[in-house]
């Protein structure tokens, strides 16, 4: 019992450091970019007070960003833990085994036959995209559940059936690339290798129930997590639908990566980087690692989306490569270790 509240008391401690980064990151983004602000200058602004030209570079252009960074970041660092979770495979990640690309591939398809742009779409066409990543993400999981079963699911095989769709959803994105005008093709790169492009508040309350929603339900799931980790006959023998409850949870992963993709593109590693960070500050259950995890990822893409735009400005570097960057390491770490 005094461990129990040892481990509660270790929690709450690295959620308000995470916290409290996040703030700092918060604020330091909002005074950096091509134009920079000092900070009194945001601070007036902030309380009304500030000039004309700084509210629209604050309200219009980077608060929304920021505020969509840190929803993806919270979105696909929840769904890779789920999918570690259910598989038992600590490489699982949306981005590796192709759940990402199979969102992307529905968005491109939706703006191809629609006539639009990835930066010209209307109000009605911008709510329907996580819609149409969340079908697009569903084919991909539903494909790689089917090929991957043989009287149960394996981790390896689950990885490798996942790595195979993801190249094949990628394929099909190329040919479809290829169809779009030269400006179109070289939009829709930008955005497939991990670029916020929605930077309105449109874009935030597109994503927002996704995410409020559906974080606090993966929460309510966690004891589901912990028992399916002892393996499926403990968890039958505990009374717990195996298959129900895998199933739920996986359309939650795929609901909030799917969501993620239609607004911040294809951001391969962070479900993976994110989940693993989770549960080496705090332990391996999934009730105390599963918000340190939303706080991880919102963190980590805050800071790659801040450094995306400032390192080459005014040219913008996709915050897809900078995240990559962090996470390639870590996975080859990962696979060493494994091996």
């Amino acid at each position: 019992m005094q461990e129990y509240k040892k481990q509660d008391r270790k929690m709450w401690t690295v959620m308000i450091l995470l916290f409290i980064a996040i703030i700092g990151a918060f604020f330091l983004s909002l005074n950096i970019g091509y134009i920079k602000l000092a900070p009194f200058e945001v601070l007036q602004t902030i309380v009304g007070k500030g000039e004309s030209g700084n509210e629209v570079i604050l309200f219009d252009f980077r608060l929304p960003r920021m505020v969509i960074a840190i929803l993806i970041g919270a979105g696909v660092g929840i769904s890779g833990a789920i999918m570690q979770g259910v598989s038992k495979n600590e490489l699982a990640d949306p981005g590796i085994l192709g759940i990402n690309a199979g969102a992307g591939f529905a968005v491109v398809l939706y703006i191809f036959f629609s006539g639009g742009t990835t930066g010209s779409l209307g109000a009605f066409s911008i709510f329907a995209l996580p819609f149409t990543a969340l079908l697009g993400a569903l084919a991909a999981a539903i494909l790689i559940y089917i090929i991957s079963w043989k009287n149960g699911i394996t981790p390896t095989r689950l990885v490798l059936v996942g790595i195979g769709i993801n190249s094949a959803f990628a394929a099909l994105l190329i040919i479809f690339q290829l169809k779009l005008s030269p400006n179109d093709f070289k939009q829709a790169s930008i955005w497939l290798s991990g670029s916020i492009w929605g930077t309105s508040w449109t874009f935030v309350l597109t994503i927002l129930p996704w995410i409020v929603l559906l974080i606090p339900f993966t929460l309510y799931k966690s004891r589901y997590l912990n028992v399916l980790n002892l393996g499926e006959q403990v968890a039958t023998g505990l009374g717990t639908k195996v298959e129900k409850e895998r199933r739920t949870l996986l359309i939650v992963a795929v609901a909030l990566a799917g969501s993620s993709v239609s607004v911040g593109g294809g951001i391969a590693f962070l479900g993976l980087v994110a989940p693993h960070l989770g549960r080496r500050l705090v332990g391996p259950r999934h009730e105390r690692f599963l918000p340190v995890t939303a706080l991880i990822g919102a963190l980590l893409l805050l800071i790659s989306d801040t450094l995306a735009r400032n390192i080459l400005a005014p040219s913008e570097i996709p915050v897809g490569l900078v995240v990559a960057v962090i996470g390639a390491p870590y996975f080859l770490y990962l696979l060493i270790k494994k091996a």
